[in-house]
Formats: C-alpha cells, structure tokens, sequence
C-alpha cells in the first residue's frame, strides 16, 4: 500500500493498531472456510467513528475494505479477495447490556455471542440462535451470516431477533435502523436487509437483540436407527404429534464411526443415524412430551432411546454432536463444508443424492444437520494438495447444490454465499440475483465493500478450488 494512504491511516487510528508485516497479515488471510487471500493492510479500528473515517478514505483512494469478525465463516465470507484493507472487528467489545424490562439485549460487533447467551440467561432471558462457533464467533459476523445452529424449527432463526442496528454505510455514513421497539413498521425494513448481507452493505457496530423468556426445563433424547430412513420417519411423525422440539439434530454412520474414534463415548458403530432430540418448557410438559418422542421413535425402527436423566447425560449426548468436526477432521487434512438446505420431507431424498455423488466420484463425504429444519451440512474430506481429487471435489460440490435446488431447497441454511456459492446464486435466484446487484450498486457504487462475494464472476459456473 502506497505510503501516502499509510500516513492518512495513520492520522485515524494509532500505529499500534496498524499491522503492516507480512506475517500479521497471514494471520488474516483465511477463515475456517478454504482459500487464502494476503490483505495488504490489517486495521483494528475501535469506535464507529473511526470505521467511518476508514471507510471514506477507502472509498477516496477505491481500496477494497473486508470487514471481519473472529474469521469462522465456514463460506469465505471475510476473506481479501482483492487485498485491500481488512478490518479487525473483534476489538469492537466494549458494550452488552441487557434490559430485563425491555427484554433485549445491546451489543457491540466484537461481543461473543455466547457470552450474550450467558448474560441474558443470568436475569431469566433467552437468546435462542446458537451457532456450533458460538463460543468463538462474534454477533457481528453472526448476524451478517445469519448463522443460526440447531434451534431454528421452534425459535426462529438470528434475523427474527435483530430489531435495531448501529451501522457503517459502504460510503462511510453512521446511520441506525431499527430500535429498542420489537414493533416497527417504519418505512423500508433495512434492519432485515442488512442481516444476512455478508458485509456488502454495510459494516454492523452495534446490535440490538430480541429476547424471550429462559424455557424452564428441559429434556434430551438421543435415538439410534439401523436404516437412516427410519430415523426421518420418526422425525416426521414427532412433528405429526404436535410436538415441537427445541433441537434435532442427526449424524450419519460416517459421523457416528468418526467421533468413536476421535474419542470414544458409546455411540452404536453400526447404526445408520441417530438423532438428538430436545425439548424444553414446562417441566410438567416436557415430561409427556419426551416420553411421546421416545415411544413414537421405538414405533419407527429406533434400535436404542436413551432419555438424560440428568445434566450430566445430557452434557454426554450433545458431547457426540459437538464432536463431530473436529472427529471429521481427523479423516483427512482439507474439510469442504456445506450446508445445503431442503424441505424437511425431502430430507430422505437429498441423503440418497448426496451418497450417490459420494459414490459416483470415489470421495469421503459425511452428512450431519438440523433434521428438524432441514438443513444439511454435507462434509467432504479430502486434501488440497491431490489436485486430482480436488478436481472431482469441485464437481462434486456442483451437484450437491443443484440437488438441492432441485428438491425445491437452497443453497444454504445459515453458512452464507461467500465465495464458495456465489457461481450457483443464478440457478437459485434467476432474474431476482440481478435485483440483489442493483441493490448493491446502489448502496455501495464504488464497490468497495466486501467485493468478490455473493455474486458470481462473468462466466463463472462453478467453484475453482484448484
């Protein structure tokens, strides 16, 4: 970076917050997603009022400007594409309150978001979304992803809880949308707009969160199957029921015989799937309703229940869950992760598609996900540098997407575009693909933040990981 737009940095925010070396901006030049991309400047800016000055300088001089949290996008979403200035956002922590009257809950970007779940539990409140990166990831970036984890099908997911923000526009304006007021029908609803927009609208500084009150009681269950079909069929029928549980969750074989050996707990190696099961509210309601889900799944082939009869068998069935990135890890040193969503009924069909793309190019793929709402999160494990393998990966990944989108789903559930699915946006989208860019064009038309997601390149049709 030119020397002179270094020196103007300099006169916003103070050197020590400037990482200029080669191996700081390494340090953020990838995500938990695949790919890496050398910025050419790290800035960790500390006030709203000094992300607006950094934005319009950005804008003057046309530098890229990738704002990022704790860099657990799984889709690319943070990474410098075109070099340029990244912002280190996870240094904007300074405020959380929460408003037991009110029921909500203000926080800045760099806030964990877990810590959130913490303080709102403390004073009998709840914030349900909860990502597997909660305890790493930041409710800027959160809510930019719209990142939810497995309470989706009962709570909703993140953008039903964002009711105001604190915003950085693409041209460097401060402006707030929403508030404290979980009714507002003031105009555009820019709030839903801006979560979910990867970073290409605006730079998020301050939330406001929705809260509800903290379920008093909960159950867990965890059902094995011998046939994965068996196992949608009680996931059906449980809903059937009229039993709405908080979580359900699944694991194929594959899942199952990765965490026995990345730590073994247990769990049945031959079994085709097993699903967790929660459920929570009144304690006297949980009570019959687990015992429903327990009968209705022995009912559908389950081949063992076993019901928590405590917090600390609770803690061990969800261990088996939380254990299964880092046990899929273990299978090979690059996990393409994604998480292809479809309609709950279509769930057996898309399992059938996704071992049959396993098979046809010879890869070890794992599926694991929220049954409940139907997003999938397909896994496959290969190694970068087997350029041959990585070739039937791309396809692979191709089909995966058009799957999905056959089966009337989408291209994902709560990971985001990124870059991994900017090339499928068209098949999903249509004409309505061009709508988003003209929203972008007019929010940002200079293209300075976040460019190279979401929407794909001319001509490009599918992902390039080689």
């Amino acid at each position: 970076m030119e020397k002179s737009i270094v020196k103007k940095i300099e006169e916003i925010i103070p050197k020590e917050r400037i990482l200029k070396e080669l191996s700081d901006r390494y340090s953020y030049s990838y995500d938990a997603s695949f790919g890496e991309y050398l910025p050419d400047i790290v800035l960790q800016p500390a006030s709203v009022e000094e992300i607006s000055l950094l934005v319009k300088l950005a804008n003057e001089y046309r530098i890229p400007v990738y704002p990022r949290g704790s860099g657990t996008s799984l889709s690319g979403g943070p990474l410098p594409v075109y070099g340029g200035m990244v912002f280190d956002l996870s240094q904007l922590k300074e405020k959380l309150v929460i408003d037991k009257e009110n029921m909500i809950a203000v926080a800045s970007a760099g806030i964990i978001t877990s810590e959130i779940h913490k303080k709102a539990e403390e004073v009998g409140l709840f914030y349900p979304p909860d990502p597997s990166s909660s305890n790493v990831s930041t409710i800027g970036g959160n809510l930019l992803e719209n990142s939810s984890g497995p309470k989706g099908l009962k709570y909703g997911t993140t953008k039903e809880y964002v009711i105001g923000l604190e915003v950085v526009t693409p041209l460097g304006e401060i402006i707030r949308t929403g508030g404290k007021t979980v009714k507002n029908v003031t105009g555009f609803d820019l709030t839903r707009l801006i979560v979910g927009s990867e970073g290409l609208l605006g730079i998020v500084t301050e939330v406001i969160l929705r809260l509800i009150p903290k379920p008093q009681a909960k159950k867990t269950m965890l059902a094995t199957f011998s046939k994965f079909i068996d196992s949608g069929n009680a996931v059906t029928n449980v809903l059937a029921a009229g039993i709405l549980p908080a979580a359900m969750e699944f694991m194929d074989n594959a899942c199952i015989r990765a965490v026995e050996h990345y730590k073994p707990s247990g769990l049945p190696v031959e079994a085709d799937a097993l699903v967790i099961f929660e459920i929570d509210g009144h304690p006297l309601a949980i009570e019959e309703e687990i015992e429903k889900c327990r009968v209705i799944c022995n009912k559908n082939g389950a081949t063992s229940v076993k019901i928590a009869a405590n917090d600390k068998e609770r803690d061990e069935i969800w261990a088996a869950r939380k254990m299964v990135s880092p046990a899929i890890t273990q299978l090979g040193p690059t996990k393409i992760s994604e998480d292809a969503t479809v309609p709950r009924s279509k769930i057996p069909e898309m399992m059938e598609c996704l071992y049959a793309i396993r098979d046809k190019y010879n890869l070890t793929l794992v599926v694991f996900g929220h049954a409940g709402d139907g997003n999938l999160h397909p896994n496959i494990i290969t190694d970068k540098r087997d350029i041959e393998e990585m070739k039937r990966v791309e396809l692979a990944v191709s089909e995966i997407f058009e799957s999905a989108i056959k089966l009337g789903g989408t291209l994902s559930g709560e990971h985001g575009i990124g870059i991994l699915k900017a090339p499928y946006m068209e098949l999903e989208l249509g004409h309505s693909l061009e709508l988003m860019k003209s929203i972008k064009q007019a929010w940002d038309p200079n293209n300075i933040l976040n460019p190279g997601k979401m929407f794909p390149q001319p001509g490009q049709t599918k992902v390039v990981l080689t």
